[in-house]
């Protein structure tokens, strides 16, 4: 939020603390928790960068502070979850109020008032209906870190219809590309104050979002739909590589689906996209097997497999738009949460790879260690916007201390 004025931290702060002014008269006493995070960060990209001034060693901190108060027997709260990292790009050194937001619940309703993180989505590969934040596209590859969005959230709980979500999303948050010296990025850096808004109100363009969720038997079922200024600019390139971006007004609407039967599950996201500049339907179909309890030492082992479909084709920001996922996750169950998540993405039109790793392990009550990598692997120079990372393999390596 590095652009957003003092005056809007202050109207968004006021209507966080006007539900705090009765605290005095309630009778039992308001229960307080404070956590903090700090992660020592080493990224290691294996080959020769792919532009000037860009770097092979990036060593980072990071710090996440979160803080909760609750009173009127948990009905009522206030959440705040912070964010901050230092590095050696200039666009990665940043900070978020990835949460702050007062929440009230009573009977079958909820509301929620302030800046929220909200996820949809069950597919492992790519989470196509998850579009209310706005990605922190500095912080990870695979999108998973989120902006916190203002937003006011309200929530009607039914046994028998299920739940229905109402969204009001007031403020349009960009996403920060890597800067000259990040990797990961693009051959020309794109400062975000560049691009554009097709809206004329900009930013404070007024989003809705609705969805409904349900589960009948073995399945899960979630609609969601989605008008507004889009979450992902659209990019044009020229004749000459050139890149224009703007974040276009959309219609969106999406499926997830969970079908659980014993062992498998079977999932598939779906959204259609409209806009007047470019309308497109993609899809993300698999299923997910697990081994449980193998040889009766607790260890899981989940076998994945997801195809991928997107009309954008190599304009696909995600470069996902015709490729077979496969995976597995290994839980080991054990105190210390032992866990390694292995995968590939294959091009099915070309011979582009990417290969991941992902493994955690805590250490006694207050530590934890992560490896990462991303392997990208004969990047076909057709892929507009993965040809761009072909020499941005890299290994990432975290110690975390929990406070």
């Amino acid at each position: 939020m590095k652009r957003l004025s003092n005056l809007k931290f202050q109207i968004i702060a006021f209507c966080l603390l006007v539900p705090t002014l009765g605290l005095s008269q309630e009778k039992e006493k308001p229960v307080q928790d404070v956590e903090l995070e700090i992660e020592a960060e080493y990224r290691y990209f294996l080959d020769e960068a792919n532009f000037s001034d860009q770097l092979d060693h990036y060593p980072s901190l990071a710090m996440s502070p979160e803080y909760s108060l609750e009173w009127n027997k948990g009905y009522e709260s206030i959440n705040f979850t912070g964010f901050f990292r230092l590095d050696r790009d200039d666009e990665r050194t940043h900070w978020d109020i990835r949460e702050l937001y007062y929440q009230k619940a009573k009977g079958n309703w909820e509301l929620s008032v302030g800046l929220k993180k909200i996820y949809w989505g069950v597919a492992e590969s790519n989470h196509l209906v998850d579009i209310i934040n706005q990605t922190d596209a500095v912080e990870t590859f695979d999108g998973e870190e989120k902006l916190g969005q203002p937003m006011v959230q309200f929530s009607y709980i039914t046994n028998k219809l299920g739940t229905f979500d109402f969204y009001y999303l007031p403020y349009h948050r960009k996403r920060t590309f890597p800067g000259r010296k990040g990797r990961l990025r693009f051959g020309t850096v794109i400062d975000k104050d560049d691009l554009g808004y097709e809206s004329g109100a900009e930013e404070w363009r007024q989003d809705l979002a609705v969805r409904w969720k349900h589960y009948f038997g073995i399945f899960d079922v979630g609609l969601s739909h989605f008008y507004g200024t889009g979450r992902e600019p659209l990019f044009v390139f020229d004749e000459q590589g050139n890149i224009n971006a703007f974040y276009p007004v959309i219609n969106q609407t999406g499926l997830d689906l969970q079908i659980t039967h014993n062992a498998f599950l079977w999932k598939v996201e779906s959204i259609y996209r409209n806009a007047d500049a470019q309308d497109f339907l993609a899809l993300v179909a698999g299923l997910e097997y697990t081994f449980s309890n193998i040889d009766g030492n607790g260890l899981d082992i989940g076998l994945l497999g997801e195809y991928l479909y997107d009309e954008r084709d190599e304009l696909s920001l995600n470069a996902l738009q015709n490729d077979i996922f496969f995976g597995s996750r290994i839980a080991f169950n054990d105190v210390q949460d032992t866990s390694i998540l292995i995968g590939g993405i294959t091009d099915l039109e070309s011979s582009s790879k990417i290969f991941s790793l992902e493994a955690s392990r805590r250490f006694g009550s207050n530590w934890r260690a992560e490896i990462e990598a991303r392997i990208f692997n004969d990047i076909d120079d057709s892929e507009l916007i993965l040809s761009n990372f072909r020499e941005d393999s890299f290994l990432r390596f975290t110690l975390s201390r929990f406070f």
